[in-house]
Formats: structure tokens, sequence, C-alpha cells
């Protein structure tokens, strides 16, 4: 009885240690894509190409 209360004990614990972390990122979501899209756009400014700097549309008009 001992080793199964036990288990179940363990098996509710890591239950919530879960949905905390879903909780967590659930809660943050916005801020992680907030972050994200930052990383994303300083990521573009400093490793894009040399050519991104022209009009390209108003040379082909």
């Amino acid at each position: 009885m001992n080793k199964t209360a036990s288990m179940v004990l363990k098996i509710i614990g890591a239950s919530l240690a879960f949905a905390a972390v879903v909780c967590l990122l659930i809660g943050g979501w916005h801020d992680l894509a907030v972050g994200c899209k930052g990383v994303k756009k300083r990521l573009t400014q400093k490793f894009g190409s040399e050519y991104d700097d022209y009009a390209d549309e108003e040379l082909y008009e």
C-alpha cells in the first residue's frame, strides 16, 4: 500500500509540475512572440543583404 501511495503522489506531482509549465507558457506567450520578432528584426538588420536598401520597385516602372 505504501508503494502505491508513493507512486500516485509522484504522478500527481509530475502532473502539477507539467500543468504549471503549460500555464507559464500560455501566460507569457505574448512576451515570447514579441521577443522572437525583435530578435528576427535585429538579425535581418545585422545580416541583411547589401542590396536591401535599394528601391527595386522604382527601377522597373
